[in-house]
């Protein structure tokens, strides 16, 4: 399943990245993005669930998790394995900030 994932930095000097999932389950997601990433690396991310599929309107997920596996595909752009270790519903409003 595709769906918009933002990727969110782990300090304050890096941006907030943009992606798309390629994959997802309940227990980690595997996404396209042009950013370096290591095996083993901590990263939270937020998952929207559009309202094609919920229809109460989108809802958001925050998740926390670690990158499992790194692939690096030929046009520069590198896949990422995450396991979430854990998740939250959050408001719109709320994951926006």
């Amino acid at each position: 399943m595709s769906l918009p994932v933002r990727v969110l930095p782990r300090d304050n000097n890096s941006p907030e990245l943009k992606a798309q999932t390629r994959d997802v389950s309940y227990r980690g997601l595997y996404f396209h993005a042009e950013a370096r990433f290591e095996k083993g690396t901590e990263i939270d991310f937020v998952l929207t669930l559009p309202q094609q599929i919920v229809s109460a309107g989108d809802v958001n997920i925050k998740c926390h998790g670690k990158v499992v596996r790194v692939d690096t595909a030929d046009d520069g752009r590198t896949g990422i394995a995450a396991r979430i270790d854990r998740y939250e519903f959050v408001p719109a409003r709320a994951s926006a900030a």
